[in-house]
């Protein structure tokens, strides 16, 4: 049998990069998907195939898959990992920032399935993992529409487990804790633009502050680690439906699950 064929969205730069590096050192013929080739060269000349795709595109993802589909017949795994955080107070986030924050974490997701699937249900086989986060198991503060994305992912991820397990396609949600990327400094920049002024300022400046300082501190898990779980969701024969991974990943969803809502909105309050 030819080499199993793995497209990897967000593939630009941290965790679907890495990703990307680490199913091309498995074996896998890999594809790295994003807006801007030209951001993946490195990438290309580690023998992984850039490819152009837009996840708010319709037509670009329709014309990126089937490119795929046209040269290999196949592809046997889906890496969702494109995605941002968007953060600000609900207050003050324009309807048309929160709608973007939906098209890319949720839609983008969705279409991407939506698209690999056929293919994928007619070889009886096929891995499809959903890059989610702790952050679809616990929140943060002024992240409400980031938040709101990836609980969207674990409930849409596991409908889709009961859905397609009977065609041989795996559905596996990846739940990052802290990982030392650009994410949280781009979420920190949003937040102050959204929520500098007005009621919200103090409260979003500390965080902002906050979220600066945990991501160019050393704490933070590596993205090598998040594509690591990715390499072994993919390769194993029977995945776990989850995998919690990642810097205060497990405890802060233990605390969470075990002390309940209002200890977890104190805990929150406390680091910003």
């Amino acid at each position: 049998m030819s080499q199993k064929v793995a497209l990897i969205t967000g593939a630009s730069s941290g965790i679907g990069k890495e990703a990307a590096i680490e199913l091309k050192n498995k074996g896998f013929t890999v594809y790295a998907a994003a807006r801007r080739i030209d951001k993946m060269q490195d990438l290309a000349a580690k023998g992984i195939r850039p490819v152009s795709i837009d996840v708010t595109d319709d037509e670009s993802m329709i014309e990126g898959v089937n490119e795929i589909l046209k040269k290999e017949g196949r592809i046997d795994v889906l890496v969702n990992n494109a995605g941002y955080g968007s953060y600000g107070a609900v207050e003050d986030v324009p309807m048309e920032e929160a709608r973007r924050q939906m098209e890319v974490n949720v839609f983008g997701l969705a279409r991407m399935i939506q698209l690999v699937v056929p293919n994928m249900r007619k070889n009886k086989y096929g891995k499809i993992v959903n890059v989610s986060s702790m952050g679809g198991k616990i929140w943060t503060n002024f992240g409400g529409w980031y938040h709101a994305t990836k609980f969207a992912v674990e409930g849409l991820s596991d409908c889709l487990r009961l859905e397609l397990e009977p065609f041989g396609i795996d559905v596996i949600v990846v739940e990052p804790g802290g990982i030392k990327t650009d994410w949280g400094i781009i979420a920190a920049e949003n937040l102050k633009k959204v929520s500098a002024k007005g009621p919200y300022a103090q409260a979003a400046s500390k965080t902002a502050e906050g979220m600066i300082k945990n991501y160019t501190g050393n704490q933070l898990s590596k993205p090598e680690l998040i594509a690591r779980t990715i390499g072994k969701a993919v390769t194993v024969r029977r995945p776990r439906t989850r995998y919690l991974v990642g810097f205060m990943a497990k405890p802060m969803v233990f605390m969470k699950n075990i002390f309940g809502d209002r200890a977890h909105d104190r805990i929150i309050k406390m680091f910003g």
